[in-house]
Formats: C-alpha cells, structure tokens, sequence
C-alpha cells in the first residue's frame, strides 16, 4: 500500500475541516445567529463557537503542512517537482494560514477580551474584522480546492509561455 494512499486523504480531509467549517459558518450560522439573538448573545456565541472551532483549525494546518511537506519531499522529490498548479495550492494555503493567524491572535484575542469585559462594541468590531478575513480565507480556500483538484486538468504551463 502507498503511504499516498494515507497523506492525501489526510491532507484532504483536513482540508474539507477548515474551508467546511468556515463555510458553516459563514453561510448558516452567521446569518441565523443575527437574525435570532441580540448583540451581546451573539458575541458569546461566537466565543463559544470559534473557542470550539480554531483548535480543530489548528489541528488542520499541522495536518495540511505535514502531509503536504510529507508528499513534496518523499513522493515529488521536491519543489522542483512539482505541477504549477501544486506551487498555487501550495502559496493559496500559505497565504490562508498566515490569515489564521492573524485572526486568532488579533480579532479572536480582542473578541475573547471584549466578550470578559463585556465590552459589547468593542467585541463587535473585532467579529466584524473576523468575519472579513475568514470572507477572505473561505474564498481563497475554495479557489484552492478548485486549483488542487481541477489543476491537474490544465495545462497552465501553456498560459505561461
């Protein structure tokens, strides 16, 4: 059996986590939570919610660098080796994490703060800016998938000549 046979559906899968859980989110939850609970109840929600959901991203992305670094260098040799449309999901994800990143530290630390201090606007304007960037993550992501899987289909060589 190929040890392939076990890192894409991890990387995969990992994948189907992150970008599934911030299309949830953004799709469905945000938009019945607004509809549903005031301000302030919306705020802990999404506490609860993100404090539930970013060790699960968390987990996703050591996942997604290990299985992605694991194939590059065992199976493809190399960054040398690969497709174009692998070095785009590769920079797409890239770019993603960094996003991650800066939301969890920055907007998800002021919402945690607001939401102690209940600090209400405050807490609104840092969900306001995570709802922004994970807009911004969820369309990348999608792209990403659209690279990954529909990339190998094309001939992107071509359009760079």
């Amino acid at each position: 059996m190929s040890s392939m046979n076990f890192a894409i559906p991890l990387h995969v899968l990992s994948v189907v986590i992150w970008v599934g859980g911030m299309f949830f989110a953004h799709m469905a939850l945000r938009p019945a939570a607004v509809e549903t609970l005031e301000p302030s109840l919306r705020l802990r929600l999404w506490k609860g919610v993100f404090a539930r959901f970013f060790p699960w991203v968390w987990v996703s992305i050591l996942l997604i660098l290990a299985s992605g670094f694991w194939m590059i260098f065992s199976v493809y040799g190399g960054m040398g080796g690969l497709a174009l449309h692998v070095h785009l999901m590769f920079g797409m994800g890239l770019t993603m994490m960094l996003v991650f990143f800066y939301i969890y530290f920055v907007p998800y630390a002021a919402l945690k703060n607001a939401v102690a201090t209940e600090d209400w606007p405050v807490g609104g304007q840092a969900l306001a800016g995570i709802r922004r960037l994970v807009t911004f993550n969820l369309v990348l992501g999608m792209l990403t998938v659209i690279v990954s899987v529909g990339g190998i289909y094309w001939n992107l060589g071509a359009l760079m000549e």
